[in-house]
């Protein structure tokens, strides 16, 4: 238990450091899966098959988004929890949560598996792309039990205050993946389907590894999986569903700039996932930003400590913004480089670079947004946060870069996607400053 942080006490801007540098480590390794799978089929297949695995991982994150909002419920209640140090209500909300994520991984997996080709249509996919991005989709959705189970471990942990112990499981997964996509994309000769099958094999093998190293060290309360009661399913589902339609709102937001973006052939679509690619590597430290401050601020609501919540976004959206400025900057002057890694297609590789330079510099913003928001999801008020998202993603996002590039082309959606990061943010921080999230009382009715 000694790499687990109390936050209710010490200094912040000190553990928020400490705390997220290795959740920022553990999302690189994660994001690595994807960047190893695009390399590889980039390079051995051609940008066909890097615009089939951009399609394919939009609808994959839509579907893991859901279970990550599950997962933001979960470090919502545990790290309150872990701040009221109620160790049994910790074991029970423990317990509920793992039922719960099981039955829902495999309905969703299933459901997907059967309707691969239908969701591809959805999104526009062109023809030329459909029959790998489908294999692809499906393969992926074969193993997304194992994706699902070592992120709600990994959630687990750090709501504990253990940012450290998820790096274990990561590391080995990305060692497998590295090892295994060029042996069956190429030595395999399974194309496409090779680089999903080395994704969920690694995968696979960091849950299991997960499980036992949990269970041995007994870094975490699991127990024999039981049956929860009412008043858990209640609670972890009132928090749940509206945190999973988060996340499902911005993924589907994801997925409806795709259908715009496809409206410009395959060149563009190539370059945008190449972009995509290096979009989720460059945003890791904002991300890591939110996943921190929630669940420091969560253990401080638990203890019902106002004024050192308010200390922890200061710091929070300080930090943020300093590092994605530099972040920023650096893009504006690497982006080309980068986008060079995933495809040759020289008209891809201008969208993708032009693309990257005019979005960098609206980086810092979209991090307030995970920072504000994350605080305030840390309080239990998930329909809010679902509200500052729809707003984000429907009323901003989408429209602003359907606009933009009905105006300008394919210009166009940098610029509305860029806009939008900047407007969303004062949205954020007028709820953070005025809303009412404070009043919220998770326990009250459940003890």
């Amino acid at each position: 238990m000694k790499k687990q942080h109390d936050f209710t006490q010490g200094n912040i801007l000190k553990q928020l450091i400490i705390f997220s540098g290795p959740i920022m480590l553990t999302n690189l390794l994660q994001t690595s899966y994807q960047f190893a799978d695009s390399l590889w089929v980039g390079n051995l297949l051609g940008a066909n098959a890097l615009g089939s695995v951009a399609v394919s991982s939009t609808i994959i994150f839509t579907v893991l988004s859901f279970v990550i909002g599950l997962n933001n419920a979960a470090l919502t209640i545990l790290s309150q929890q872990k701040g009221k140090k109620d160790d049994t209500g910790l074991k029970r909300y423990l317990n509920a949560f793992v039922v719960i994520l099981v039955l829902l991984s495999i309905l969703l997996g299933t459901v997907g598996y059967l309707m691969a080709e239908q969701l591809l249509q959805l999104l526009g996919t062109p023809e030329g792309m459909m029959t790998e991005a489908k294999t692809y989709l499906q393969v992926n959705f074969l193993g997304i039990l194992f994706l699902f189970g070592y992120n709600f471990i990994s959630t687990v942990l750090r709501a504990l205050g253990d940012s450290k112990t998820p790096l274990r499981f990561v590391m080995l997964a990305v060692a497998l993946n590295i090892v295994l996509d060029p042996l069956f994309i190429a030595g395999f000769n399974l194309g496409i389907d090779g680089a999903a099958y080395a994704t969920i094999v690694a995968q696979g093998s960091a849950f299991l590894y997960g499980i036992i190293h949990v269970l041995y060290r007994k870094l975490a309360p699991f127990t024999m999986p039981s049956l929860p009661s009412k008043k858990e399913v209640g609670l972890i589902l009132n928090l749940g569903i509206p945190s999973g339609l988060q996340m499902a709102v911005i993924s589907a937001g994801v997925a409806a700039i795709m259908s715009v973006v496809t409206i410009y052939g395959e060149g563009v679509v190539a370059g945008f996932g190449a972009a995509q690619r290096l979009d989720s590597i460059l945003m890791l430290p904002a991300h890591a930003l939110g996943t921190a401050v929630s669940s420091m601020a969560g253990q401080n609501i638990g203890v019902r400590n106002w004024s050192r919540v308010k200390s922890i976004a200061r710091f929070g959206v300080l930090y943020n913004f300093s590092v994605m400025l530099i972040v920023g900057i650096l893009v504006v002057f690497f982006a080309e480089y980068g986008i060079r890694l995933f495809i040759q297609d020289e008209a891809a590789i201008v969208f993708g670079t032009r693309y990257l330079q005019i979005i960098a510099l609206c980086y810092p913003f979209l991090g307030i947004n995970f920072i504000l928001n994350g605080i305030v999801r840390a309080s239990g008020a998930m329909y809010q946060v679902l509200a500052l998202n729809v707003i984000s993603l429907w009323v901003l996002r989408y429209p602003l870069t359907a606009l933009f590039s009905n105006w300008l082309g394919e210009t166009g959606i940098a610029i509305g996607m860029g806009s939008s990061f900047l407007v969303s943010s004062l949205f954020a921080y007028m709820y953070y400053r005025f809303g009412k999230w404070r009043e919220k009382e998770l326990f009250a009715k459940n003890q």
